[in-house]
């Protein structure tokens, strides 16, 4: 798209330059063929440059098969989470106190319940809110959806590596919803399974 776009700027630069330099006939000026190319054309570049982003859109919007659903809901001033098809699973996720936070753990970001979820399969998340509007925001993953009571909203994604991925309430829906940590870790399979017998038990 950068490409195309700066194509098009070099032809206009060129254009106009021209237009300056030389002195143009009253044809050309006027002449509806022209008219008719500079109209036709940019909506043609425009529709090959949206029917690529169109079908990334349509792809990202719905995840066929996820190998687990987990379900958060926003609360003030916390997140509750629910991994309903996977051992019938929920927990609610506050913030650590600075005063009770462990040596080496970040300060406003750290939570007492992480969510863990197997890496390198697709998870698919419904997010809804049970008081006023939040935001599950996860930027290294790449994932935002709003948080609204009485409509459920979902969005999927991959991790692609075993690790911790912070994130936080990115709606401005009150004021403690910088207190609202997400905090997500991806570990293998066999990890994850031992994690989740230990908290069913």
């Amino acid at each position: 798209a950068l490409m195309v776009a700066l194509a098009i700027c070099s032809l206009v630069l060129y254009l106009l330059t021209l237009m300056l330099a030389e002195k143009l006939s009253s044809n050309t000026v006027d002449a509806q063929e022209v008219e008719l190319i500079w109209t036709i054309l940019p909506a043609i570049v425009l529709i090959l440059l949206a029917l690529p982003s169109l079908q990334i859109l349509y792809m990202m919007d719905e995840i066929d098969e996820p190998d687990l659903t987990l379900k958060a809901i926003g609360h003030q001033w916390y997140w509750a989470y629910e991994y309903t098809d996977f051992k019938d699973l929920t927990f609610d996720s506050y913030m650590i106190p600075t005063t009770e936070l462990p040596s080496g753990h970040f300060r406003l970001l750290e939570v007492d319940h992480r969510i863990v979820i197997p890496m390198e399969s697709p998870i698919r998340i419904i997010i809804t809110a049970n008081d006023v509007l939040h935001s599950w925001a996860v930027p290294s993953l790449g994932v935002k959806t709003d948080a609204i009571p009485g409509r459920l909203n979902q969005t999927s994604f991959i991790t692609t590596r075993p690790g911790v991925f912070y994130g936080q309430c990115s709606e401005i829906c009150g004021a403690n919803h910088s207190y609202m940590p997400i905090v997500v870790e991806s570990t293998p399979l066999t990890h994850f399974e031992h994690w989740s017998t230990l908290l069913s038990s």
